[in-house]
């Protein structure tokens, strides 16, 4: 077996990917929701082990450091591995919507481009973890896939901008990771690794390092964020770890959950968009009355409400005034 873009093992494992999905789907569509969400946590459980089972064969059962370096949640994947099933069991439908957009998102992208497989270089000695790869992938898309299609959650276009905190939220979870490695000896010195942006940092979470890919954020990155603000190294170039992709996070990651969210929730934001251009024009037409009325009657005193606008002339509150005649002091006395 040798995976390279394209080629007969790429499609093969993709077409497992995305048929084991759609086979899932037709066998749990017409089960009870108790059903489903067992079947569904289960599989995300069964994840989780496989991820704590990897020194069981090739390449961590025959690298020892590489296993205790990969069994941490070292990057954004294998992170939602570790926090896929206690997100499935949350209430919280901001925790529900990170887990679909991220893992929709990464479980995807990973399927399509599996760089990973393709860059080991003895494929066949390692195709367990290679299984292993792809189901970790589908499993992070399948899940919360099936699980907005089966309505155990519902999407909605208004907290998509939740998705890029909760992300930041993952990574800092991430980094917390790799101290923890560092300073219990899992990984070498801190001061060799650890700070060197091009050793395990896939999520870029330490600094775009020598990626290409890395200058669609490096690009939106604020000047503040990548200049060391004070210190011998004082206006020098380094990009803060993790606060130097606060923006590109938001930048990129809202539009795109929303494009993905507006596939399930079109129709709530069609009549909400239809709510708040009805309010619009109503306004509009408010304030035209208003200037019309002014326009032409410049002697007006206007009294405007929400629905309608009611003229009430002042020349002829005068002339009423003038209808109204007070007894005189003569008047009285010849009566």
């Amino acid at each position: 077996m040798n995976i390279q873009m394209f080629n007969f093992w790429y499609w093969f494992w993709l077409i497992i990917s995305l048929g084991s999905t759609v086979g899932l789907y037709f066998l749990l569509r017409n089960k009870s929701a108790k059903t489903q969400k067992i079947v569904l946590f289960s599989i995300l459980i069964l994840g989780l082990i496989a991820h704590f089972t990897k020194f069981l064969y090739p390449p961590y059962s025959t690298d020892h450091a590489r296993m205790l370096r990969d069994a941490w949640f070292v990057n954004i994947c294998g992170a939602n591995i570790g926090l896929f099933p206690f997100m499935f069991l949350s209430k919280d439908k901001r925790v529900k919507d990170y887990m679909f957009y991220l893992g929709m998102l990464g479980g995807l992208i990973a399927v399509f481009v599996p760089l990973e497989p393709i860059a080991k270089v003895n494929q066949a000695a390692e195709w367990i973890d290679i299984v292993r790869f792809y189901f970790h992938h589908t499993m992070l898309y399948a899940v919360p896939l099936l699980m907005v299609l089966f309505k155990l959650h519902t999407l909605s276009y208004k907290r998509v901008f939740w998705c890029p905190v909760y992300l930041l939220v993952v990574m800092l979870f991430i980094m917390l990771n790799q101290i923890f490695q560092s300073e219990l000896g899992f990984i070498p010195l801190r001061g060799n690794d650890i700070i060197n942006v091009n050793y395990k940092n896939s999520s870029l979470i330490w600094g775009p390092g020598n990626e290409s890919f890395a200058v669609v954020f490096t690009a939106l990155c604020p000047k503040i964020f990548k200049t060391i603000p004070c210190g011998e190294y004082a206006g020098q170039t380094k990009y803060w770890p993790w606060f130097w992709l606060i923006v590109p996070a938001f930048v990129y990651l809202v539009p795109i959950c929303f494009a993905i969210c507006m596939i399930f929730d079109h129709k709530n934001f069609r009549s909400d968009f239809a709510i708040v251009k009805s309010k619009i024009n109503d306004y509009i037409d408010m304030i035209k009355a208003r200037r019309k009325a002014k326009a032409t009657s410049p002697d007006t005193a206007i009294v405007v409400n929400d629905s309608f606008v009611n003229t009430v002339s002042v020349d002829d509150k005068v002339n009423q005034n003038k209808t109204t005649q007070v007894p005189s002091d003569t008047d009285a006395t010849t009566n």
